[in-house]
């Protein structure tokens, strides 16, 4: 008789804090984090959930675009990655990650800013992969406002162009070359349902997706292709201490049932179960990883 596995409490599976007070230059790396974050670089086991498939996943060098990636590798898919130049070494370890699980990582830097960017991302990985039928949407960039008035025009254009404008121009780069069975999962967040008025225009961006997915979903649902959303609670990840609010960071996620801030490897499953024939009948929705906290 196999042994039944062990539970865990989920309120001591990972640290409570509180976190250090620390502070980063946008978007942040994971090497000046402390504590670092775990993305399941030792947990995470692979049952060849998506074997053959082609990914490309924004902001995949760290944070939780570094656990989905590192899982669906490990799930048996090649992996693209889009990520800053100034992210290249968290690009690298990512891809090292990648590789050793066996599959072919791409590294694509440059700004989602850019629209010829967005299509030349979907173009490269195409041309390298042979294909493309899964598309995450994770890239995002926040930062703390201390009020409406306070918020300048250049960073509020590149939170809109980032969170927003690079989704759409991606999707819609991608959408022609998409076969039926594949995947597109963007990342929400519980600030689209719950927003905190010092996260404004990131919230605003949060909500639009949600309703991107669900219109998105509408739209490719007849074609067979699968769109839906991950709506993340407070995750322990580079933009957080890049977010200017270092006086926050020891409560950081102790305002959630679980009383602690997620990992990122505790977003990587939803990621897989939604990408996976597991999820078949799965689309249109958004799936929270909140620690309790309801959207």
């Amino acid at each position: 008789m196999s042994r039944a596995a062990r539970l865990i409490d989920p309120t001591t599976k990972h640290t409570a804090g509180p976190f250090p007070r620390q502070q980063q230059t946008p978007p942040g790396t994971t090497d000046a984090m402390a504590p670092t974050p775990d993305h399941g670089e030792e947990s995470y086991r692979g049952s060849a959930k998506l074997l053959g498939r082609r990914a490309l996943i924004t902001g995949g060098d760290s944070g939780i675009g570094r656990a989905v990636a590192i899982a669906f590798a490990r799930e048996g898919a090649d992996v693209a990655i889009g990520y800053l130049e100034s992210e290249q070494a968290d690009a690298e370890e990512t891809a090292r990650w990648i590789e050793e699980a066996g599959r072919m990582a791409l590294l694509l830097p440059g700004d989602l800013r850019s629209e010829t960017h967005c299509e030349e991302l979907v173009e490269r990985v195409r041309s390298t992969f042979g294909g493309i039928d899964l598309l995450v949407l994770n890239a995002a960039h926040q930062r703390d406002r201390g009020g409406i008035d306070e918020i300048p025009t250049g960073d509020f254009e590149t939170v809109m162009r980032v969170n927003l404008f690079a989704p759409v121009f991606l999707a819609r780069a991608a959408v022609p070359h998409l076969p039926a069975g594949a995947s597109i999962i963007a990342t929400t967040s519980i600030q689209g349902f719950d927003p905190s008025s010092r996260l404004v225009d990131y919230a605003m961006t949060k909500a639009a997706l949600v309703a991107f997915t669900k219109a998105l979903a509408e739209e490719l649902g007849p074609r067979g292709i699968r769109v839906n959303a991950v709506a993340p609670g407070p995750i322990w990840t580079p933009l957080i201490p890049a977010t200017g609010w270092p006086d926050k960071l020891p409560e950081f996620g102790k305002n959630t049932p679980l009383g602690r801030a997620g990992q990122p490897a505790e977003l990587a499953g939803a990621y897989v179960y939604l990408a996976s024939e597991d999820a078949s009948y799965v689309s249109g929705a958004i799936l929270p990883v909140t620690g309790g906290r309801g959207l």
